[in-house]
């Protein structure tokens, strides 16, 4: 019998719709998956057994019926922790949030329920997702199933090494800086970034409003597509929600996999190649261009000199909105609390304890970091020139755009680094985001797909970006890079992970 937890969604989703399989099947055969090797990726913080099981029995039950159902319905799903679930714990990877249960969905949540899809747990990821390893989890490293000594990226590293280490065939992450597609370029893995708006931040804890974006994180470009016309779309509980139909991005990847770019213009952001990207990331970028070349497109090179300062303004507009979501949790309303042992028992006494114990250190650098940014006197010369440099950044992106179909570089500067390597070197970490950052700045979508392995033998990712609301280009062209590589290779180029 075919293993299921090695089919794409895609062709899972072929498999139940065919009566050869039940989702009953598939969920107890990625539940299993999850028992015999999640000791040692540590990609989930809570496996929801029961539940899932008795959803893919439901589904079961209402195919034999003959209902009409959506084309997921059935194929398991994982959640990265930062999403509130119902009835299931929701820590944002932080021990101020340890045993805390919500009592309502996030939206994509709602929409992946109401679709069928039984949702087999919520994945590990840096606190608050504060990270580019998923090394600052209060709850333990989440590891590369390529390479369990080295990092999964982050801050999705839990949701990137669950669909790598073939646990589940779908995911949500969130990206804020790139993590959704820089822990995708290091395990081998698709993560889509939507335009800002495009999915629902209803029920995502917040780190930083006006970057964070819910997404997909998936084995092929043709999964991601299917889940975020699941996922996307307007809601009026969200006032950032774009009030327009997405575009057909199922059909995109369809389209894109025939092979045929004709006519599209691919721009190679010069600012985001050369000096700190290894260069087995480089070839691979390279040799993908050729393909592209070869597939119709043509291929030009675009300056966007802002782009340079984008690392420095992201790492204080993003403290800065992180200091201010984060006073919530101070003790008094939900989550941990924790008194002073000696003195008064005083309301700002409470939330010091809370915080001080709740919090990890990374979460207290960004939080003393943005606060700093925002207080009087440093507001215009921190957090408002950050801005100023934010305008720069969205004025090149619409100049290359009016030359360009999509723009290109490599995901990530280098492949997965050893766990514990740079965690006392909190600049070198943040370096990890420097080809991810611009989009999230500017708004605009990004994918990353995965383009072969460096000289070390470990994934790297090739990063396509749209303007804002034209995520199908990503599709279409994702789905004929991942079409003429997989041509090249033989087989996806996960099947040449080792076995854990």
């Amino acid at each position: 019998m075919t293993d299921l937890t090695r089919l794409s969604a895609a062709e899972l989703a072929a498999t139940l719709a065919a009566g050869e399989a039940s989702s009953v099947e598939a969920t107890r055969a990625h539940l299993d998956r999850i028992a015999a090797v999640d000791g040692d990726v540590h990609a989930f913080l809570h496996v929801n057994d029961e539940d899932a099981l008795a959803t893919a029995a439901d589904v079961d039950a209402r195919r034999a019926a003959g209902e009409e159902l959506h084309p997921l319905a059935g194929v398991p799903i994982a959640v990265k922790d930062v999403v509130v679930t119902q009835g299931m714990p929701s820590t944002a990877g932080s021990k101020i949030l340890e045993g805390w249960i919500p009592p309502y969905d996030a939206t994509l949540v709602e929409r992946i329920r109401a679709a069928g899809l039984p949702i087999l747990g919520k994945t590990n990821m840096d606190e608050f997702a504060m990270g580019s390893s998923t090394e600052h989890s209060a709850y333990g490293n989440t590891h590369n199933p390529w390479d369990l000594d080295r990092i999964p990226g982050g801050s999705g590293g839990g949701s990137a090494a669950a669909v790598a280490a073939f646990e589940a065939p779908l995911a949500i992450g969130t990206d804020t800086g790139g993590s959704i597609r820089q822990p995708g370029a290091v395990t081998g893995t698709v993560g889509v970034k939507p335009t800002y708006g495009g999915v629902s931040r209803y029920g995502l804890i917040a780190m930083a409003s006006s970057l964070d974006q819910a997404g997909p994180v998936t084995r092929t470009v043709l999964d991601s597509a299917l889940l975020h016309e699941l996922i996307g779309g307007h809601d009026p509980r969200d006032s950032t929600s774009i009030p327009e139909p997405l575009p057909p991005l199922v059909e995109a990847a369809r389209q894109g996999a025939l092979g045929d770019l004709s006519g599209l213009r691919v721009g190679v952001v010069t600012q985001l190649q050369g000096e700190g990207y290894q260069p087995g990331v480089l070839a691979r970028f390279h040799e993908s261009l050729e393909l592209l070349t070869k597939a119709g497109a043509e291929v030009v090179e675009v300056s966007c000199p802002s782009f340079d300062y984008a690392l420095a303004a992201y790492y204080l507009i993003m403290p800065a909105e992180a200091s201010s979501n984060l006073a919530k949790f101070d003790g008094m309303r939900f989550g941990l609390r924790v008194e002073p042992t000696d003195g008064p028992v005083t309301a700002e006494r409470v939330m010091a304890a809370t915080r001080g114990a709740g919090f990890g250190d990374e979460v207290k650098r960004r939080v003393v970091l943005g606060t700093y940014a925002l207080s009087a006197g440093y507001y215009d010369a921190y957090y408002g020139s950050a801005q100023k440099v934010r305008t720069l950044i969205q004025r090149d992106f619409a100049a290359a755009f009016a030359k360009t179909d999509v723009l290109v570089s490599p995901t990530a500067p280098t492949t997965a680094f050893p766990l514990g390597e740079k965690l006392d070197d909190p600049l070198a970490m943040y370096l990890n985001d420097v080809a991810t950052i611009p989009a999230n700045l500017a708004g605009v979508p990004g994918i990353s797909v995965p383009n072969g392995l460096s000289d070390d033998g470990l994934p790297v990712g090739f990063q396509i970006l749209a303007p804002a609301k034209a995520d199908d280009r990503l599709y279409r062209v994702g789905a004929a890079l991942e079409s003429a590589l997989e041509s090249t290779w033989g087989a996806p180029l996960l099947s040449r992970a080792p076995e854990l």
